[in-house]
């Protein structure tokens, strides 16, 4: 009888030891790289070229675009002068920039954006 006892302990420690675990979730996002656009691109998906005159001034850095939406390479605090009349969302239809194409050197802003998305006011700049 006493080994019996040692022969079931030892079937249910290996029982115990078989029952497969649960693995750890895994997930993975895969946002791809930021478009090459010579005046920047939209804040939102899918992240087109924004048309020239859409972003400021502030939103350059030495001649290059700091960012927006999951690329935005700004402080948490920035916000930025947009001019919401080439925003597709307000209905903006018309020529958007080809590769290539140079930066520009005036701008009207009517809207200030953060870079992820969300607008506020703004004024003429």
């Amino acid at each position: 009888m006493r080994y019996w006892k040692f022969f079931a302990l030892a079937a249910l420690i290996a029982a115990m030891l078989s029952i497969p675990r649960s693995s750890p979730a895994q997930v993975s996002i895969n946002i791809g790289a930021e478009p090459a656009c010579p005046y920047g691109y939209y804040d939102f998906a899918p992240y087109a070229c924004a048309p020239y005159g859409y972003y400021g001034p502030e939103w350059f850095g030495g001649g290059v675009f700091i960012g927006a939406g999951p690329w935005f390479h700004g402080p948490g605090e920035f916000r930025g002068h947009v001019d919401n009349r080439f925003d597709p969302h307000h209905g903006y239809a018309g020529p958007h920039p080809s590769r290539g194409d140079k930066p520009f050197n005036h701008f009207h802003g009517n809207e200030m954006r953060d870079g992820r998305g969300h607008a506020g006011g703004g004024g003429h700049r």
